[in-house]
């Protein structure tokens, strides 16, 4: 009984004394002692290389090398103007990256002797805290200057520069291989394939670093492809989507091979990939195929006047791996999926050439003069700027296609100019407009529905207005 007094009051004078603020200081210096410690002995290691004969010559070196860096910056421009030359029509992103790189000379010099000087001395064995100081900030922010100049996106230039600074203050600090060591220590074995954290990062990194590269890169080929002449849209596409597609798909497997991981397992994934085809990914596969077969083939091409099963009709602006983006006379965008093309049927208003012939049906009263309807329709066809003119084109016609309830029913068959052939509706609007101007100017009735009533048995009271009575003592 005596003993377990005596612990109880020994565990609450503990509690006590480490609920006082003196003891939570104790704690909490106890528990930061290696981390002040390791503070406290880089900040005695370079103040004394400071204050020494090493850290007086690494001082010297680094004020030699911005000097180096400063005098040789003149010809390092002249090089990169000669190297890169800036044509008057250069598009403003590419001359601000130029005037960026050019402001950067200076910096990118010196940074770049500074790593040799400090290469330079951990090879002859001796003390470079000073110089790598300069050099890791230096190159962090040359990083971090350039990435935001290429990049023109907030969130990922603040998450890419915070990135840089952190991993800039660990590498002075010499923490930076502590911490891949311990990221790499967080490791599962898999098989004979080990997968760290470190690992993990490392691949993400370098895969989204490649796939931003390829995508770049795949953007500039195709811009160069769209400036030669010698190539149809049609081809310059399908060889930009298989550029961009080899791209990617080789920064992928570079990043799987740095990361370390074994292609040769890719056998086995390749056929659930497959399988995956096969059935979730069917529909993107069939999309992929019709568009290399509309490229290859030519059916559809860039710029040419389509018309759906839909009723949808616009202009082909681009064929992309997945869908085709068509643009209405609405200046309306829709993407189209590939196969549709290929799987329905689809009026090209271009294919063999550029123009075409159209009927505008319009109906007259009967008793009309067809030679007079005629002459208004043809009338009515030269008043628009649609009509095709010039050598070789072919005259407007009016034929008399049948006798309808109520009218003679007439259409005007007239060709197109290649602009007029994508704006169809605007086409016939202007036409109906014109013709019943003609129509009206010839004094040309247009026809309305009648009937005639007939009274088989009884008696129908009529009632007759005074304009009806004159017409009858007229006649």
């Amino acid at each position: 009984m005596t003993s377990h007094a005596t612990d109880a009051v020994a565990q609450t004078e503990a509690i006590a004394k480490t609920e006082t603020v003196e003891g939570i200081i104790n704690d909490v210096t106890s528990e930061m002692g290696p981390v002040i410690s390791y503070f406290t002995d880089i900040s005695t290691r370079l103040a004394a290389q400071i204050f020494s004969l090493e850290g007086i010559f690494q001082v010297a070196l680094i004020g030699f090398t911005f000097l180096a860096a400063f005098l040789a910056s003149r010809f390092s421009r002249q090089l990169l103007a000669r190297i890169w030359p800036m044509a008057d029509d250069e598009k403003v992103f590419m001359k601000h990256v130029f005037l960026v790189i050019k402001s950067l000379i200076v910096p990118i010099v010196w940074a770049i002797l500074l790593l040799i000087g400090q290469a330079s001395l951990q090879a002859s064995g001796h003390p470079s805290d000073l110089v790598r100081i300069p050099a890791t900030l230096l190159q962090a922010w040359i990083l971090i200057r350039l990435f935001s100049t290429l990049v023109r996106d907030p969130f990922w230039s603040r998450t890419f520069a915070t990135t840089a600074w952190v991993i800039a203050a660990l590498n002075v600090l010499k923490l930076l291989n502590p911490l891949i060591g311990f990221l790499d220590s967080l490791a599962i074995n898999m098989g004979d394939a080990r997968l760290s954290l470190f690992t993990v990062i490392k691949g993400a990194t370098i895969l989204v670093l490649l796939i931003w590269i390829a995508s770049v890169f795949s953007r500039f080929v195709q811009s160069r492809l769209n400036m030669s002449k010698d190539l149809t849209p049609s081809v310059r596409s399908l060889i930009a989507q298989a550029v961009k597609i080899g791209l990617f798909f080789t920064a992928v497997m570079v990043a799987m091979n740095i990361v370390g991981i074994d292609l040769t397992a890719l056998a086995v994934f390749s056929g659930a990939l497959g399988v995956g085809i096969g059935f979730g990914l069917q529909a993107i596969f069939s999309n992929l195929v019709s568009g290399i077969i509309m490229l290859v083939e030519g059916s559809i091409k860039v710029g040419d006047f389509v018309e759906l099963e839909s009723g949808l009709r616009g202009e082909v602006r681009e064929i992309n791996t997945r869908a085709t983006l068509i643009t209405t006379n609405d200046n309306i965008d829709i993407l189209v999926p590939n196969s549709q093309f290929i799987n329905n049927p689809v009026v090209n208003w271009t294919l063999r050439d550029s123009i075409r012939r159209i009927r505008v049906p319009f109906g007259v009263a009967y008793g009309s003069d067809k030679d007079l309807v005629k002459k208004a329709a043809l009338e009515a066809a030269n008043a628009t700027p649609h009509l095709l003119s010039g050598k070789g084109s072919k005259p407007p016609e009016v034929w008399l296609m049948k006798f309808g309830e109520s009218s003679l029913d007439f259409e005007l068959v007239v060709w197109l100019t290649p602009q007029a052939v994508k704006r169809p509706s605007t086409v016939v609007a202007a036409f109906n407009w014109e013709i019943e101007t003609a129509l009206r100017k010839y004094g040309i009735e247009m026809p309305f529905p009648q009937r005639d009533l007939h009274i088989r048995s009884g008696s129908l009271p009529i009632k007759l207005t005074a304009a009806d009575a004159s017409q009858d003592s007229e006649n």
